[in-house]
């Protein structure tokens, strides 16, 4: 059923320029495609990314996208540089070095964009 098929991340910003603002000149991300002016699709990897205008954007008190990458510490140094601010959160087990969340051999990092939707980088 599903599980055979592609998935998008959605997510939702109160202001498209302001969100393009972001994802493209912080994150780094290039167009794919356009839906006007309330939406624009980028490309992850083999993925893609949809982030559409709505009134209800940050609204999501939860992870709403986590990339795999190959090092967090490095992602982490080059976002910090383009003024992305990182989240810290206390886990029973985990510890932090600087901006990164260390359980054993998994790292994570979590961001939040302008809307407040939280985005994580976890080792891949």
């Amino acid at each position: 059923m599903l599980g055979d098929n592609d998935v998008m991340a959605t997510v939702a910003v109160k202001s498209l320029a302001a969100g393009r603002k972001f994802y493209e000149g912080k994150l780094g991300f290039k167009v794919v495609h356009t839906e006007g002016d309330q939406a624009v699709t980028y490309q992850s990897g083999k993925s893609q990314l949809l982030v559409y205008q709505s009134q209800f954007a940050g609204t999501n008190k939860a992870t709403a996208v986590t990339w795999m990458v190959k090092d967090v510490e490095g992602l982490v140094k080059d976002l910090k540089a383009k003024g992305v601010a990182f989240e810290h959160y206390d886990f029973p087990g985990v510890t932090r070095k600087a901006d990164v969340h260390i359980a054993g051999a998994r790292k994570n990092a979590w961001f939040k964009d302008p809307d407040g939707n939280i985005l994580a980088l976890v080792n891949a």
